[in-house]
């Protein structure tokens, strides 16, 4: 067992780290969203081509980031928002999954496929972080879990500003 100093410090980061992941995922699922109208070309080229109604799709999808994004921030919302993020990452996943396998939507957005398959891993942690903020008490070692990979995370997607 650790010391009770060392517990103490670990109980305070993740408890910042939770209201600091909450701020900034709010506001990036809001700001991407607003992307989603603003530039829905871009999101045009991951949709895979098989998919009706596309542009539609792509504007459902800003839509649902941009209220998923506001629930987040909303103490009372939280727990909705977190499993609707849940779901929005899970309906959004073969696109990532396309962009990975085809070249048309890599060189639409000028990168490789080892850039793309970059990509995938963080789409599990967004998933483990919107689990991590649906439940106000979480287990400690998820807690502790969650502060550390919310970091190279929230990174990864200022990386691609």
């Amino acid at each position: 067992m650790p010391p009770a100093t060392t517990m103490k410090w670990a109980l305070c980061f993740t408890k910042a780290t939770k209201a600091i992941s909450i701020g900034c995922l709010g506001v990036m699922y809001s700001v991407i969203g607003v992307r989603h109208f603003t530039d829905p070309d871009y999101f045009m080229t991951i949709m895979p081509p098989k998919l009706p109604f596309a542009r539609l799709l792509v504007f459902f999808t800003g839509g649902w980031e941009i209220v998923n994004g506001v629930l987040l921030l909303i103490h009372k919302t939280r727990k909705l928002a977190a499993l609707s993020t849940t779901i929005l990452l899970i309906a959004v996943f073969p696109a990532n999954i396309y962009l990975v396998l085809s070249e048309v939507p890599q060189q639409a957005l000028d990168i490789t496929q080892a850039q793309a398959i970059q990509r995938i891993p963080f789409q599990f942690t967004l998933f483990f972080l919107a689990i991590w903020h649906a439940r106000p008490d979480n287990k400690f070692v998820v807690s502790v879990c969650a502060s550390i990979i919310f970091y190279p995370t929230i990174g990864y997607f200022l990386s691609l500003l």
